[in-house]
């Protein structure tokens, strides 16, 4: 099969024949109709993550439909039409037994741990505990920004970020996974402010439902928390990072409200070294920091009910598609800002 590969970290990738994934025990293997260009697959890429072994095939959000499953699979053949969360639980540990698999202790991660969906196929571990299946009326592109940006946001909005109808919800950073929360609490009752330096990505938040969008680079940012305070009558209900930097994450909790809500939804590589945190203003406030990492597969029914009725709407956050020989460009041009949105690529 063709698929994306690199084999140094940074080295630009190739498009080249690789052997098909076989299935392993338990697990399946999926014909990929549509995967997401998300930064995380940059920052593999860039070596950002201690797990990936070279050469490796990134993508890690995918649609798509079973080829073959493995010794001990029941719940899947050939043929079904198919999602998956971007961590792969063991449904085993004394997470996934509680029902939290986003942080299995023992997960795996197409594109990280093993190669991923940058290729015409791709092999998902732990099927029956893994894999979603997709309503017929939803495409493999909508489909595909379920796997890791829509369904993160949605979790870090709806769960962790316990979002209420008539608060106030500032996103830092409207990349794909930013838009996703900009419509995402807006459908919510939310009212939102959308942070970002590239005005195309504020234009995207404003058609996404924000009620109000700041360019951050004409404020520098110092500013930005101070903006979104005066913007949000005193400050964010719930904030959240969604880029994953030092500035962002540290502007997204000064502009809180007392006793407000930050969730880190942005990676913030060990490689960048921690941010420094304003933790007076945490204590003072009473401020809450959680993370959130994706969304276990049992819980993406109320994801799909919602989009399948058109309440949230993902394939709106596509702006472009492309092919397995233009994904090297793609990857190398995510160094810089983002210009909102999601790109998909079509494998065949």
């Amino acid at each position: 099969m063709r698929a994306v590969i690199f084999d140094e970290f940074g080295a630009r990738p190739e498009v080249r024949d690789v052997p098909e994934p076989v299935p392993p025990p338990g697990g399946a293997v999926v014909r990929v109709e549509a995967t997401g260009l998300c930064r995380s697959d940059w920052h593999g890429w860039q070596g950002h993550d201690p797990g990936i072994r070279l050469p490796h095939v990134p993508g890690h959000e995918y649609a798509g439909v079973v080829v073959a499953v493995g010794p001990g699979v029941h719940r899947w053949r050939p043929g079904d039409r198919v999602t998956a969360p971007f961590v792969c639980a063991c449904g085993q540990c004394p997470a996934c037994l509680a029902g939290d698999q986003q942080v299995c202790e023992r997960q795996t991660q197409p594109g990280f741990t093993h190669w991923g969906s940058f290729a015409e196929q791709v092999a998902v571990r732990d099927a029956d505990v893994n894999l979603v299946r997709l309503p017929d009326e939803l495409d493999y592109p909508a489909a595909a920004a379920l796997g890791c940006r829509f369904a993160t946001a949605f979790r870090a909005v709806v769960s962790q970020g316990r979002v209420a109808a008539g608060e106030w919800v500032a996103v830092h950073g409207c990349g794909g996974v930013g838009l996703s929360a900009v419509m995402i609490a807006a459908a919510c009752g939310a009212r939102v402010v959308a942070v970002d330096v590239a005005p195309g990505a504020l234009e995207l938040a404003r058609r996404c439902g924000a009620t109000v969008c700041l360019d951050g680079s004409a404020l520098g940012p110092d500013a930005v928390s101070a903006a979104v305070r005066e913007a949000a009558g005193g400050g964010a209900h719930l904030s959240l990072d969604a880029l994953g930097s030092h500035a962002t994450c540290r502007a997204s909790i000064e502009g809180l409200r007392r006793r407000g809500r930050h969730v880190q939804v942005g990676l913030l590589p060990a490689a960048e070294g921690h941010p420094a945190l304003p933790m007076d203003l945490v204590i003072a406030y009473e401020l809450e920091l959680r993370g959130s990492h994706g969304m276990p597969a049992h819980a993406y029914p109320e994801l799909l009910r919602l989009v399948t009725a058109g309440v949230l709407r993902p394939a709106e956050l596509v702006t472009s598609t492309i092919g397995l020989a233009e994904v090297p460009a793609a990857l190398a041009a995510m160094a810089g800002p983002a210009p909102g949105g999601m790109r998909l690529i079509r494998p065949h």
